[in-house]
């Protein structure tokens, strides 16, 4: 339910408004050079800086290592990370509980858990879950070594420039939603164990375990149903497996074919919008009209494409371990 991967595995914990967030990552190999301050750029990347259309929660996010670390290296056993959570008001929730947000996980959770889930900044549907996953990322991407992973943002409310899709949020006093894409270069042909741990199915449970995420897709994508086969068809230049063009985004039957890895998602507006809005009220059985107080952000898409090179990069580690493919640390 909370864990992800074979060999290299992740299992997450804690809740937005508690004492903190974590992850415990098993199958980390020993020797691996850890430094708090490696951790430092991707976990200011998802805390999104002072850009505009981000929350203006801001947490330390410094990595407290609980185990699997001595003397700056990894011992080979579990790592426990924890981040304390220090910047708190879960009082704005409570003024809204018993209207839960459209679009949320609110009511779901409510029913699911009869009441007992922590509903403070979304508790464990928040994405401040994500934070254990981008420290994650920092290791994973740290054991690829010579694999590149690289994901932005490349549209934000229907507009390719994020400014003016910002601004149409900002006017309208509501949330927009976002694509981001994804690529990476250097992997070696034949990653993947189809067929229900092909690439892309690895990769899409790991992208929708994001919060938001309503899409994925892979090289062409849904362009490609608009397509001929001859035109879609990526054409094989040499025995590395090189193609002419890159319609499948590196992959083909669930395997890597040796060229770009590259797909993108789709991240749907904030369902926290300071603008009115109408739901059930399930205290009273009637529909009111409500507003999210709050820090929230605009659109979520700009703080995810760390989260996303993170997920990708945990994925691509076990597929490498699976495959036999990762170097040694020491």
């Amino acid at each position: 339910m909370n864990s992800f991967g074979r060999l290299f595995k992740i299992q997450i914990f804690g809740e937005s408004h508690g004492s903190g967030v974590g992850l415990v990552i098993d199958g980390c190999p020993a020797g691996l050079p850890v430094e708090v301050e490696e951790f430092m750029p991707d976990m200011l990347r998802r805390q999104g800086g002072n850009q505009i259309g981000t929350t203006p929660r801001k947490e330390e996010d410094i990595p407290d290592f609980k185990t699997g670390v001595f003397n700056g290296k990894t011992t080979g056993f579990p790592i426990m990370i924890f981040f304390e959570n220090k910047n708190t008001r879960s009082g704005d929730y409570d003024k809204i509980r018993n209207i839960p947000r459209p679009g949320h996980a609110d009511f779901v959770a409510h029913k699911k858990y009869g009441g007992y889930e922590d509903y403070r900044g979304g508790g464990h549907f928040s994405a401040r879950l994500t934070t254990g996953i981008v420290a994650a990322g920092v290791i994973a991407k740290k054991l690829l070594k010579d694999i590149t992973i690289n994901a932005k943002v490349i549209e934000v409310g229907g507009e390719a420039d994020v400014e003016k899709g910002l601004r149409k949020a900002i006017e309208a006093k509501d949330s927009v939603g976002g694509i981001i894409e994804c690529r990476a270069n250097g992997l070696p042909l034949g990653l993947g164990e189809p067929y229900f741990d092909s690439v892309e199915s690895v990769l899409a449970q790991a992208m929708f375990s994001i919060p938001a995420i309503k899409g994925v897709e892979f090289g062409a994508g849904f362009s490609a149903a608009r397509m001929f086969g001859t035109q879609h068809n990526d054409a094989i230049e040499n025995m590395e497996g090189k193609t002419r063009t890159n319609n499948a985004g590196g992959i083909v039957g669930g395997i890597t074919n040796g060229n770009e890895l590259v797909f993108r998602i789709a991240i749907k507006p904030t369902s926290s919008t300071p603008k009115e809005q109408t739901s059930l009220n399930w205290d009273t059985g009637q529909i009111e009209k409500f507003s999210v107080k709050g820090r929230h952000d605009l659109c979520v898409a700009l703080r995810a494409p760390v989260i996303v090179e993170a997920y990708t990069a945990i994925a691509l580690v076990d597929f490498m371990m699976q495959a036999g493919k990762l170097a040694k640390v020491v």
